[in-house]
This record gives structure tokens, C-alpha cells and sequence, in this order.
């Protein structure tokens, strides 16, 4: 019998690494999924059974892998991909879906990277605890969310240090302190229109080595987090405010209506209307 169960996460505001869904499915024989792209970063790790995900490298080439039990793969931003149940042995998965500016650093750690998207690793204790943090926030939808964030930070400490290609993090102080000054530019100044070229120019950097370095430590461009970053900050007042959406939009720097409702969908995959209907269901 196919059994599924998912939660959407109910608060947006963690910028550093943020939880988005999660949930747990037992699959019936040659069940798929795909091809499909995320949004965000989706990290399945396999209970029991079978199964093969099918996935574009970095070149777009599609690439096939054979996955079992103890085992766990990643689906990247923008990423084709396609998973399917064994026919004889279907998978049982719990997975998590999470961004966030430091999750692409996180992963190089990890040794996990778009054209290497398997997880294994050589010590059982370690996969059992990544896998008890993910069941520990897929069975506790109910917990605060400073709770399911805390787990989460652990399933990425247990995927850093267990994985079968693990390395080290490695930081250069004088990039982090730009990126560390960018993202607090962004944060004081998202409500008004600003520009990469505005945001550079306050750091007194050149533009095209402020993408480069944003995107080496984050694996976002400056204006992709700035996007980000302003439908955060709207997913907040949708839910906890009863203003109309154009002011919500104008609120975090979108003064086109139209534009504002493009980019929180790409973001979400549903509009602003239907992610308010869906935080604040009738009654």
C-alpha cells in the first residue's frame, strides 16, 4: 500500500539554512516521480528497499543510480530529476527540503555536489543519527520551530561529517567578511529597489567580483539572494498580517504587483493568494 505524509514548514525566516517541506513515503512498486526541478535543495534518504534516481549532471547530461537502504541522494536547485521504486523491492524515504546562504558550503563539506548526489557513508552510528533527525522533524510536525530547526542543523552536521567523501570547511576571512557585510546590506535596505551595482558599490567592491565571491560562498548570485531575502520577508506578512498583496509586494521592494506575484511563485510555486489561503485555512 502507497503511503505518504508531508508538512509544509511554518515559519521562513531562517536566512542561514531554512527548512521549506518535509515528509515520509512508502512507495508501491515502480513508483515515480519526475522529471521535475526544485526550487530548493532535496534530500531523500532511503529506510528500506530499492530504487533508481535519474538526474542531470552539471553539463545536463543525465546520469543513472542504483540506491538502497542506508543510502540517501540530493536533488539540487534547478535540477532535472527522476526517481522510481524498484519493482520488486520499492523504497520506504524520508526527505527534507531546506535552502539557505550556508548550505552550499555545507555540501562541498560534504562531498555531495549536483554530478555526486549520493550520500553514503562508513559508519552506521552516524547514518542512523542523520536519519533519526530527519524522522525526528517529519514526526514532530507539531514542535516549535526553533525544535525543528535545531534538528535540522544536526541531519547537515551528521551529513558533513559522515559522508563518504567528507572534507573540511574551508574559509577565506576577508570573503566572509564581504558576504557577511552584503547579506546586512540586504536585510537593512530590501524594502527600497536596490541594485547589485548600489549593493557593490557599498562595500566599495567591484560587481563582478562581489557575484563571483557571493556565488563561491553560497551558491546564489547576489540578486537571486536579495530575491530570496524579499519573499521571506512577504511569506511573514502574508501570514501574519491581513495587508493587501500590492502592499506587501511595495513592502519588499516590488512596486509592480505582477512582478511581486512572479517572483514569490518562483520562489513557492503557488502565488501569494494561495500560500495566505494555505497558512490561514478557513475556519
Amino acid at each position: 500500500m502507497h503511503k505518504y505524509t508531508f508538512a509544509i514548514f511554518p515559519n521562513q525566516t531562517y536566512v542561514d539554512l531554512g527548512l521549506y517541506q518535509f515528509g515520509h513515503e512508502i512507495c508501491e512498486s515502480g513508483h515515480s516521480f519526475g522529471p521535475a526541478r526544485r526550487n530548493h535543495y532535496l534530500f531523500h534518504y532511503i529506510i528500506n528497499g530499492r530504487g533508481e534516481l535519474n538526474a542531470d549532471d552539471s553539463r545536463g547530461r543525465t546520469k543513472n543510480f542504483r540506491l538502497h537502504a542506508g543510502e540517501g541522494f540530493m536533488i539540487f536547485p534547478g535540477q532535472v530529476s527522476t526517481y522510481i521504486a524498484d519493482m520488486h523491492n520499492p523504497w520506504e524515504y524520508t526527505w527534507l527540503e531546506f535552502d539557505g546562504l550556508r548550505v552550499k558550503q555545507a555540501l562541498d563539506a560534504a562531498g555531495v555536489s549536483i554530478s555526486q548526489p549520493v550520500y553514503r557513508t562508513k559508519f552506521p552510528e552516524m547514518r542512523e543519527k542523520l536519519r533519526d533527525e530527519m524522522l525526528a522533524i517529519v514526526h514532530n510536525d507539531n514542535s516549535s520551530t526553533f525544535a525543528m530547526i535545531a534538528h535540522l542543523y544536526m541531519f547537515m552536521d551528521c551529513l558533513t561529517s559522515s559522508a563518504e567523501n567528507a572534507g573540511k570547511i574551508t574559509t577565506g576571512r576577508l570573503r566572509d567578511f564581504y558576504i557577511r557585510e552584503a547579506v546586512a546590506y540586504i536585510e537593512k535596505n530590501y524594502q527600497r529597489n536596490i541594485t547589485i551595482e548600489e549593493l557593490a558599490s557599498a562595500l566599495s567592491l567591484n560587481r563582478s567580483y562581489l557575484g563571483k565571491i557571493f556565488r563561491i560562498a553560497t551558491g546564489k548570485t547576489p540578486q537571486g539572494f536579495l530575491m530570496r531575502y524579499r519573499m521571506i520577508k512577504a511569506a511573514e506578512l502574508l501570514s501574519h498580517t491581513k495587508l493587501p498583496i500590492n502592499e506587501i509586494g511595495a513592502a519588499v521592494g516590488y512596486e509592480n504587483q505582477l512582478h511581486f506575484s512572479r517572483a514569490f511563485k518562483n520562489i513557492y510555486s503557488v502565488s501569494p493568494r494561495e500560500w495566505r489561503k494555505k497558512q490561514n485555512p478557513p475556519e
